[in-house]
């Protein structure tokens, strides 16, 4: 026992890396080699002491275990979604890691009410398995399924999987008929999001290149040998990732070719899926947009949201025809709403944006005049077009589209909702003709919520509410959004969820402060049964939502990247200030979580703020970018320049990363490692985002200057770590009993 808690020392074999006349000493690069029998032996020794080092944690994991377990319905089926002629649904059973997806028959066209059961979960009468995940998943360690697409007349399902974890798939193909058969046609090392066309006879793909960057779309014919397969498109700028789809009314077959921060769409008619696609609008640095038809007084229109001269976007419309020529204006830029996408079906248009820092929704009528869209115009707005109102385009109904809708209103409307914070978005809408929409809602606090909007009458049909087994009432919990204030005078929003009759704010408590800050993802309201394990032991949960982040619109973004990231990092350390000067925790008291890029918070703050927090967790963490950074044969690494800079050929871009870097920065500090608190990074052998070596790095320099971190690699998973759902608890109860014992929360709850 003794020789298994003397932490890992990996050897040092110094590797020098020279750029801009800077040169660092890397004695731990060598780990970057997986396929090395020593390298493979010290993550399993890691692997050893954590376990040694986290036996005391075991029983509080196991118990943390049992709760989500006993908290989630195991058995259930999701609300089914109509598509063509079919009720498509997956459902779970006890006791299986994976979900089985699923199909009933409708009942006719005009049958838009979701088949229903018993709370049991158990089949629907009339069910057909399209796939069950267990039965493709037996036999391996990892499973995932990347591809889930059929034909239009429902005959024939197409698949893909990766059982690896490095974000590869297989796709296959198998009818739907009696018969069940599998088709020869197999498909290796594919991306995520293959789709059929809509006559069933072709599918198109995506293929990665040795960077993991989906580069390739093809086409493949079904019955044929993937060796005959047609690459109809590649893309040559390192820095695009492409994916292939269809409009939701199955005119279009669509090519997207997007960076970090440019985007170009090729459309072509899917009647013609052999034909040339053409460029929408051709890409412009900096220029993103997202395309969407829809059909107005007849005739085919793109809804185009784009940043061209508007940060936080606007919403115009272009004939489908001819997409370059004359743009119609229907959401101008608003400084104060991001918006985020629209979505459009034959007889409305949902609109997503942003607002306040919460997500928002607004459903308009397409009828016969889509383009009139009305909005209270900012003073700017006013400024700029002397109207109230998006200028309006009137066309003359015909006689069904009267018949349909006799009353058009195509105002926008948004879906008001009593919470102070809450998330709502769109859901699974497949149906083009579909006189709903399904929407998703949910709050810290309100288990995740599927409505259906009839969009006629505007009346919300409840259809599921997530069930929490147990004694869950969501009165014993409150929610609260608290602002800090950051270095440079700027609020920062932070949201507060905890048990009222066990946290009383001002009596400092257990808190755990989570945040991620890149990408322009935002962290939103969100249910999770796994939390309720930390907010029982009387454990403050918040989320500090920092620049780089999303949430307050493009520019709160733009501000945390590149030359500004130190702001992501600045802003979490003024959060922690924030809540200890407010007593709503102490230092002693507070523990940080981040994963991913959220890694890379944590870990800069753990070297500029640790005096703040009792422990850090980092979770698959980027905590080496700059070494990741300038290797451009690195997967995902030129994508990365637009998010983080180009250091190989900028120096104020390279000095400033080293200034930040998390493995860069370790220092002794005042008293030896000694000031920084317990620091767990779990990570994932088959990563293909952030390596592996990325934290074993990280930790054995933590160890050299006298601090304590602890390593957990997955041998088995990837950027998503383990797969299953029951693997996945128990990742998730591993590291909140590390979290519980690191904030000196009570480990047995109430």
């Amino acid at each position: 026992m003794g020789r298994v808690l003397t932490p890992p020392v990996p050897k040092k074999r110094p590797i020098e890396r020279v750029h801009h006349g800077d040169v660092v000493v890397d004695d731990y690069e060598w780990l970057r080699d997986k396929d090395d029998p020593e390298v493979l032996a010290h993550l399993h020794e890691e692997n050893a002491f954590t376990k040694a080092r986290t036996e005391h944690l075991a029983i509080l994991q196991e118990q943390i275990f049992e709760e989500i377990k006993h908290r989630t319905k195991e058995t259930d089926l999701s609300v089914p979604a109509r598509e063509g002629d079919w009720w498509y649904y997956s459902r779970t059973v006890e006791g299986q890691q994976y979900a089985i997806h699923c199909r009933v028959p409708a009942a006719g066209p005009d049958d838009w009410e979701p088949p229903v059961t018993d709370d049991s979960g158990a089949p629907l009468p009339g069910e057909q398995i399209l796939l069950d995940d267990n039965v493709e998943a037996e036999g391996h360690e990892f499973y995932a399924l990347g591809s889930f697409d059929l034909t239009a007349d429902g005959r024939a399902l197409l698949y893909a999987v990766d059982v690896e974890g490095d974000e590869r798939y297989t796709i296959r193909l198998r009818s739907l008929d009696a018969s069940g058969r599998e088709f020869s046609d197999v498909i290796e090392n594919t991306a995520a999001g293959a789709v059929f066309d809509p006559s069933g006879r072709y599918l198109f793909y995506a293929t990665v290149d040795e960077a993991w960057r989906p580069d390739t779309i093809w086409r493949h014919e079904v019955g044929t040998e993937a060796s005959a397969d047609v690459a109809i498109f590649s893309e040559p700028d390192e820095r695009f990732w492409l994916g292939v789809g269809l409009t939701r009314s199955r005119k279009y077959l669509v090519i997207e070719a997007g960076s970090n921060i440019t985007s170009e769409t090729r459309l072509l008619d899917a009647s013609d899926p052999t034909g040339t696609f053409a460029v929408v609008w051709p890409r412009k640095d900096g220029v993103e947009y997202d395309v969407e038809h829809v059909v107005a007084g007849g005739r085919d229109r793109l809804l185009i949201t784009h940043n061209d001269g508007a940060v936080n976007f606007e919403l115009v419309s272009v004939a489908a025809d001819d997409p370059q020529g004359p743009r119609r204006m229907l959401l101008p830029h608003n400084p104060e709403v991001r918006i985020e996408g629209v979505d459009g079906f034959r007889d409305f248009v949902a609109l997503e944006y942003r607002r306040d820092g919460l997500p928002r929704v607004a459903i308009a009528k397409v009828a016969t005049s889509v383009e009139r869209v009305e909005e209270r115009p900012t003073q700017e707005d006013a400024s700029r077009n002397r109207e109230t109102e998006v200028e309006r385009v009137e066309e003359r109904p015909t006689e069904e589209d009267a018949s349909r809708n006799p009353e058009p209103d195509d105002t926008l409307h948004e879906l008001a909702f009593d919470e102070e914070l809450f998330s709502v978005g769109l859901g699974g809408n497949p149906d083009w003709a579909q006189p709903t929409l399904r929407l998703g809602y949910t709050s810290f606090v309100t288990p995740s919520t599927v409505l259906d909007l009839v969009v006629a009458t505007g009346e919300r049909k409840l259809r599921k509410r997530q069930a929490v087994l147990g004694d869950y009432d969501p009165a014993r919990y409150a929610q609260r959004r608290e602002w800090a204030v950051a270095d440079d005078g700027t609020r920062i929003p932070i949201s507060l969820v905890y048990r009222h009759d066990l946290v009383t704010l001002g009596e400092p408590a257990p808190t755990l402060l989570y945040g991620y800050g890149a990408y322009e993802y935002s962290v939103d309201p969100g249910f999770a049964i796994p939390r309720l394990s930390l907010l029982d032991r009387g454990m403050v949960f918040a989320v500090a939502h920092v620049r780089g982040g999303g949430e307050m619109g493009r520019l709160w973004y733009e501000h945390g990247k590149k030359l500004e990231k130190r702001n992501s990092f600045t802003d979490f350390a003024a959060v922690a200030r924030h809540l200890i000067d407010e007593e709503i925790t102490a230092s002693d008291r507070l523990v940080a979580h981040g994963g991913s890029a959220g890694g890379l918070l944590v870990g800069a703050v753990a070297n500029l703020a640790a005096k703040y927090f009792s422990g850090f967790l980092a979770d698959v963490p980027f905590v080496d970018p700059l070494t990741s950074i300038l290797d451009p044969s690195l997967p995902l690494t030129v994508i990365e320049w637009d998010e983080w800079g180009n250091p190989l050929d900028d120096e104020e871009v390279y000095a400033y990363m080293k200034s930040y870097s998390p493995l860069e920065n370790v220092h002794d500090g005042a008293h030896g490692g000694r000031h920084y608190p317990p620091i767990l990074a779990v990570t994932s052998l088959n990563d293909t985002r952030v390596l592996y070596v990325e934290p074993a790095k990280w930790v054995a320099r933590l160890r050299e200057v006298g601090a304590d971190p602890l390593l957990k690699i997955e041998m088995a998973a990837g950027h998503g770590g383990v797969s299953g759902r029951y693997s996945a608890w128990r990742e998730r109860a591993f590291m909140y009993a590390w979290l519980i014992d690191a904030a000196g929360a009570h480990p047995s709850g109430e």
